[in-house]
């Protein structure tokens, strides 16, 4: 019980931070105790381009990824569009929550965010990083409540959804942890150690194919 509360705290912090530059929150590997995922930035300049149809044009490129190499670089470009916002205020309000999450200061991070969603409750990435803030302090209902709004806005967040399974399976509910971690995958073939997790879990809800 206690290796599973463990691989889950530190994958929460890899799935719905991210890793260092634009690699998505969701599949990285597992870092050693003490050593914290750095939260993806956007970058500063992107061309202006329809979003929604943008997004359609990298989710099937992510599905159809012949490696993971590539696909890699597609799940970089979705986190890219993700982190975009046309409120400067919010990207600054955004950059100072990720410098309170590196200085720990968990509080204030969340007061940021806090600010940004009352300034642009469209902005999905802003309820994602508070869900994952919430789900540090164990505090599983707003984390909840926060990852529903991320999936209302747009149902293929793969990190949202491996994120709500997480919060499933150490509450006890497996099977909905189950259907999450299976519809993570379903928009996103490629994450890191999800597929494992379905694997057991599957086993143990389904049981063992005969």
């Amino acid at each position: 019980m206690a290796l599973r509360f463990s691989f889950a705290r530190t994958l929460c912090l890899a799935v719905v931070l991210g890793s260092a530059g634009l690699a998505p929150a969701l599949a990285q590997q597992v870092d050693p105790p003490g050593k914290q995922k750095k939260l993806p930035e956007a970058p500063s300049k992107l061309p202006k381009v329809d979003r929604t149809k943008n997004l359609d044009f990298l989710f099937g490129a992510l599905k159809a990824a012949p490696d993971e190499v590539s696909a890699k670089h597609v799940e970089a470009r979705i986190w890219a569009v993700w982190l975009q916002t046309p409120s400067d205020t919010a990207a600054l309000l955004m950059a100072r929550a990720k410098t309170a999450v590196d200085a720990k200061k968990i509080e204030v991070a969340i007061k940021l965010l806090d600010s940004v969603i009352k300034l642009r409750p469209d902005y999905i990435e802003a309820w994602n990083r508070r869900a994952t803030l919430y789900y540090m302090q164990n505090d599983y209902g707003r984390s909840l409540a926060d990852i529903q709004q991320v999936l209302m806005r747009e149902p293929r967040h793969f990190g949202a959804l491996a994120g709500l399974g997480m919060i499933m399976q150490e509450v006890g509910d497996e099977k909905r942890a189950l259907e999450a971690y299976r519809k993570a995958l379903a928009v996103n073939p490629h994450l890191d150690k999800i597929p494992d997790q379905v694997k057991a879990l599957t086993e143990k809800v389904e049981g063992r194919d005969i």
